[in-house]
């Protein structure tokens, strides 16, 4: 998959159809999510999100509480899938441990339940999980597990109205993506139904990790910023703390997934984690 959202609509037969579209954009109450975020950056802050991998480690949790006690802003969990079309070698190396260890989405979210940190955690999955549990039940159990926001790749905006429809019923904010080659028409509509933050993809391609940062990532940001109030967030490609920094120039923050998680399959564990995320959080301060 060359960049998130940006596959052609699945069609009439998909979980909505053209005519349906994403449903009516209106002005809306930020979430936990959304409203911590915009917090933070009033206050003058930048935004630090890292993604772990849900059950990568009987330790996952603690990870999760450690990265937050170094300075996370909000925590991206995800939920494996045996395909997932967004991520690279690290992030599918992770899922496939974790799914051999018998990971599963209900299992994920009852670890979610019992664990208390500061800061909004948003999960993100594919859509096939969430079509096959059903959008009402999906979004009832990621709320009823303290989640507050919901990230799903592979759904277009044009098909996602059955799924934000539950969401916001069920107080689940749902994170669009937006991707390099989004024309402004559509980066609009993906503008207008974002909620919690707006996920800009830093470069075509899969997750992984980079050693420059790709002229894109500064491109979409800029976009993005220039079209919505909505915090803006750059991920994939974003790898360290000085690629960080750069991108905070333009945008509000950054996500990090697969650096972190390839430090977590090297056998870091949450206390090389915390460090991690306190090193970017120490870079974005000084954007």
């Amino acid at each position: 998959m060359s960049s998130p959202d940006l596959a052609a609509p699945l069609g009439t037969t998909g979980p909505g159809s053209a005519a349906a579209g994403a449903g009516a954009v209106t002005p809306h109450e930020p979430g936990r999510l959304e409203a911590h975020l915009r917090e933070r950056r009033e206050a003058g802050f930048k935004l630090v999100v890292p993604y772990i991998t849900g059950g990568l480690g009987d330790d996952w949790i603690d990870t999760l509480r450690a990265v937050a006690a170094a300075g996370a802003d909000a925590i991206e969990v995800g939920i494996p899938f045996s395909d997932p079309v967004m991520d690279g070698p690290t992030i599918q190396e992770a899922s496939q441990r974790s799914l051999e260890s018998g990971t599963t989405p209900l299992s994920i979210l009852d670890s979610l339940r019992r664990v208390e940190v500061e800061v909004p955690i948003a999960v993100m999955t594919y859509y096939n999980i969430v079509a096959r549990a059903g959008h009402r039940r999906m979004a009832s159990e990621l709320a009823e597990a303290g989640v507050s926001g919901a990230i799903l790749p592979d759904l277009p905006v044009d098909e996602s109205a059955p799924w934000t429809a539950a969401a916001d019923e069920a107080g689940v904010e749902t994170v669009l993506l937006a991707a390099p080659t989004t024309p402004d028409e559509r980066l609009r509509l993906i503008c207008g139904r974002s909620r919690g933050f707006l996920y800009a993809v830093g470069l075509l391609g899969v997750t992984g990790e980079r050693s420059e940062l790709a002229d894109s990532a500064l491109t979409i940001a800029r976009r993005c910023k220039a079209a919505t109030d909505v915090p803006v967030l750059v991920g994939v490609g974003v790898s360290n703390a000085e690629q960080a920094r750069a991108v905070c120039q333009v945008a509000d923050g950054v996500v990090v997934g697969s650096a972190l998680v390839r430090r977590l399959l090297d056998g870091a564990g949450p206390e090389g984690a915390a460090a991690f995320v306190a090193e970017l959080r120490a870079g974005v301060d000084e954007a």
